[in-house]
C-alpha cells in the first residue's frame, strides 16, 4: 500500500493531495468502524429500478465522468446519479454518509489514511479477487499492487485492494519552455543542471520555481530516492529506520540548494489550506513562475482553469549529481473507484467500475480530463496529451513503499520545510524534530 505521498495533499482537510488527519478525521474514524458493526443495507427500495449513485471527489474528471455515465445508462439501462461535492467537502460529506448509513453505492478513492477508516468499517468491496483475473492484465505493471494493503500495513487495513483506478498520478515538474528556457527535447539530466537553467532564466531574481509546502513530503521523498532505497524509506515511515540518515539529511539540502540560489519563488513556500491551488494558479493563471513541483493532476487543473494555455511540458527530478540510487517519483494511485459492498446493487456497481477502467473510457479519461491512465493499452497507442508525457515517463520508475508517513511526521515535515526556506531551522535541525515526531507516533 503505497499513498503516501503528497497528496498534497497536508494541512488542507481535504484536496486533491491531503494527506493529514485531524484529531476530528481520528474521532470519526472510530465512530466510522461503529457504524460499519450493523447489518443490512445503505440505501433503501428502488423499486427494482437499477440506479446507482456515484460520489465523485474530483472536479477535473467530472466532466468525463458525467458523460460517460450517459453513455452507460445508454448502453445498459442503468440509470447513473453523479454526485459531486467538491474536494473541499467530499470527504466530510462521505464521512456523514457513512454514520447515517446511507453510502454511495460507488464513491472516489482517495489517499490510504483518509480511505482507511471506510475500508475497515467495511464500506469498501474487497477487490483482489477480481484484480487476478483478465481484468488485471489490463491495467500497465505496478498499478494494481500501488492500491494493495499488505499484511501488517501500518494503517490497520485488512490486507486487500479496495479501490480500481484509471489514472496513476506521478510526481515531477511543469514548466514553460519559453520562461525557463528549458528545451523538452533536451531537458536537463542533474539538479546541478536543472539549477543552472532556472537561475539563467530568474531574470527578476523574484524566484522562478515554487511548491506548495503540502507537497515538500512528496518532494523530499522523490529527492531522497537518490541515496536511499524504497525499503529504507518504507522503513523510514515505519519507525525502524532513523530520519537522520544520510539520504533524508542530502534531500533537505536539496532544497536548502534551490533557495541559496534564488530560485524560490519569493523565497518562500506558501502553506495553509488551499497553498497547491495558489501554486498551480501562480502557473497556469497568472504566469508569475516558470516551474512548479506538482502531480500529474495538476495537468488536470490546468486544462480546467487556463484551457486555452497549452504551451508547457512536463519531466521527472533529474538525479542530483552524486545520487547512488536512480530517482524515483512516489506513485499515488489517482482517479478511482471503491465498490460500496452493502449497497442495493454490488454486482452493478463493480460492473460499472470495472467498464470505467477498460481502454475505451480510460482514453477518454486521458484527453478530456488530462489524466495519466493506468491502462498498458493506451499508455503504448501514443494517444496521452503531450502536456503528461513527462508523468508518464516519471510512472515508469515510481517508488514501491508499503508504509505511510504518519500524520505526526507528515505535519511536521511540511511545516519544517517552509521554516527550513526562511532560515529559521538547519537541516539537522528538521532531521531531529522528524526523528521525535516519529518517535511520538
Amino acid at each position: 500500500m503505497r499513498k503516501n505521498p503528497t497528496a498534497q495533499p497536508v494541512s488542507r482537510p481535504m484536496s486533491r493531495r491531503s494527506f493529514v488527519w485531524t484529531a476530528g478525521s481520528l474521532s470519526i474514524a472510530a465512530s466510522l468502524l461503529l457504524q460499519g458493526c450493523g447489518s443490512g443495507s445503505d440505501t433503501g427500495s428502488d423499486g427494482g429500478k437499477v440506479e446507482l449513485t456515484f460520489m465523485n471527489q474530483s472536479r477535473g474528471q467530472e466532466a468525463a465522468l458525467t458523460a460517460l455515465a450517459k453513455q452507460y445508462t445508454k448502453q445498459t439501462g442503468i440509470a447513473i446519479k453523479i454526485e459531486s461535492p467538491g474536494p473541499a467537502d467530499y470527504l466530510a460529506k462521505l464521512q456523514a454518509k457513512a454514520q447515517s448509513r446511507n453510502m454511495p453505492d460507488v464513491y472516489s478513492s482517495f489517499l490510504a489514511v483518509d480511505m482507511a477508516p471506510f475500508y475497515k468499517a467495511g464500506w469498501a468491496m474487497n477487490l483482489e479477487p477480481e484484480l487476478k483475473g483478465a481484468w488485471g492484465e489490463e491495467f500497465a505493471p505496478g498499478v494494481v499492487e500501488q492500491s494493495a494493503f499488505t499484511k501488517d500495513n501500518n494503517l490497520g487495513v485488512p490486507p486487500g485492494i479496495y479501490s480500481a483506478h484509471w489514472e496513476t498520478q506521478s510526481y515531477g515538474l511543469i514548466y514553460d519552455p519559453a520562461r525557463t528556457k528549458i528545451d523538452p527535447k533536451t531537458p536537463p539530466k542533474t539538479m546541478d543542471d536543472l539549477v543552472t537553467a532556472l537561475k539563467a532564466s530568474n531574470k527578476d531574481g523574484k524566484g522562478n520555481f515554487a511548491v506548495a509546502a503540502s507537497l515538500t513530503p512528496a518532494l523530499i521523498q522523490e529527492f531522497a530516492s537518490n541515496w536511499l532505497t524504497d525499503q529504507q524509506i518504507s522503513d523510514t515511515f515505519a519507525g525502524k529506520a532513523s530520519w537522520k540518515a544520510d539520504g533524508w539529511r542530502k534531500a533537505f539540502q536539496l532544497l536548502v540548494d534551490l533557495k541559496d540560489a534564488g530560485l524560490i519563488s519569493n523565497g518562500a513556500l506558501p502553506g495553509g489550506q488551499g497553498d497547491n491551488s495558489g501554486v498551480e494558479t501562480s502557473f497556469f493563471n497568472k504566469r508569475e513562475v516558470g516551474a512548479i513541483f506538482d502531480a500529474s493532476a495538476g495537468v488536470s487543473v490546468g486544462k480546467r482553469t487556463a484551457p486555452d494555455y497549452t504551451d508547457y511540458a512536463s519531466m521527472p527530478l533529474p538525479a542530483a549529481s552524486d545520487a547512488t540510487q536512480t530517482p524515483r517519483s512516489p506513485g499515488v494511485p489517482g482517479k478511482g473507484a471503491v465498490v460500496n459492498p452493502r449497497g442495493k446493487h454490488p454486482k452493478e456497481a463493480l460492473a460499472f467500475v470495472k467498464w470505467l477502467t477498460m481502454p475505451e473510457q480510460q482514453k477518454a479519461f486521458a484527453e478530456q480530463a488530462r489524466i495519466v491512465p493506468t491502462s498498458q493499452k493506451v499508455l503504448a497507442d501514443g494517444s496521452v496529451p503531450a502536456q503528461l508525457t513527462g508523468y508518464v515517463e516519471a510512472t515508469k520508475n515510481q517508488q514501491k513503499v508499503t508504509n505511510s508517513l504518519t500524520p505526526d511526521v507528515n505535519a511536521a515535515l511540511t511545516r519544517d520545510t517552509q521554516s527550513l526556506v526562511l532560515g529559521e531551522k538547519t537541516v539537522d535541525q528538521v532531521l531531529d524534530d522528524l526523528q521525535s515526531a516519529q518517535d511520538r507516533g
